[in-house]
């Protein structure tokens, strides 16, 4: 069996986390590894885990969240996944040189779907 994906899923409000949560909790490819209540533990959880995926909020402005570029410089080889549910928006950061992002379809196969493919661009 082929190495899980390693999930952080760090989302407010509550009930958006909760959700992300139930829709990849079933998947026997995922692991999640962490649930971050508090967004000031995002961080410390990450450098705790190293995971493959960090799943967080969508700022109002659908602009890249400034941890992804903390995080991403660090972790380069994490992917981060950013959900804004209220505008049926979500985004894809990635980094190598540059710090990449692409629209994903905002649903449960869009946000599996991108875990699945470990993020690569098609």
């Amino acid at each position: 069996m082929p190495t899980p994906i390693r999930v952080v899923v760090a989302n407010r409000p509550r009930l958006m986390r909760e959700l992300v949560l139930e829709a990849i909790a079933g998947q026997p490819d995922i692991e999640i590894l962490a649930e971050i209540q508090n967004e000031l533990d995002i961080s410390r959880i990450v450098d705790e885990t190293h995971p493959d995926f960090l799943i967080i909020a969508l700022d109002e402005s659908d602009e890249r969240p400034i941890i992804c570029d903390e995080l991403l410089h660090r972790f380069p080889d994490m992917k981060i996944l950013a959900l804004a549910p209220e505008r049926n928006s979500c985004m894809f950061f990635s980094a190598s040189f540059e710090i990449y992002s692409s629209p994903v379809e905002a649903s449960e196969a869009g946000i599996l779907g991108t875990l699945r493919s470990k993020g690569q661009y098609v």
